[in-house]
């Protein structure tokens, strides 16, 4: 498995447009990409305009090759290139160390 944790600081006038592309890119995501195991959107408490995601793969080719190769990635990168503060982007790459433990990565997450 391979997990990415992606930090996003959206401009204030954005917010609504943000909300609107992520939630399209991480539903056909999941829904389109068998290598995607999970991607949740979640929304800082104390910064309204920052958010986090958590996305699991179920290795990196799914995530490099796969994920970015998907059509609606694409369409995606666009919309962020607009919405998110310069310099507002970090990618944390991660795998699981208890890999057994999280429900999608068993085969019964989907």
């Amino acid at each position: 498995m391979f997990t990415v944790i992606v930090t996003l600081d959206v401009h204030p006038e954005h917010v609504d447009e943000f909300v609107d592309a992520i939630g399209v890119n991480a539903r056909a995501s999941v829904r389109d990409e068998p290598g995607c195991l999970r991607f949740d959107v979640h929304r800082s408490v104390d910064d309204p305009y920052r958010f986090v995601l958590y996305e699991i793969y179920t290795d990196q080719d799914a995530f490099y090759q796969q994920h970015r190769a998907a059509p609606h990635y694409a369409v995606w990168r666009e919309a962020a290139a607009r919405l998110v503060r310069s310099g507002g982007h970090v990618n944390t790459f991660c795998v699981p160390v208890f890999p057994r433990d999280i429900p999608e990565g068993d085969g019964h997450g989907r």
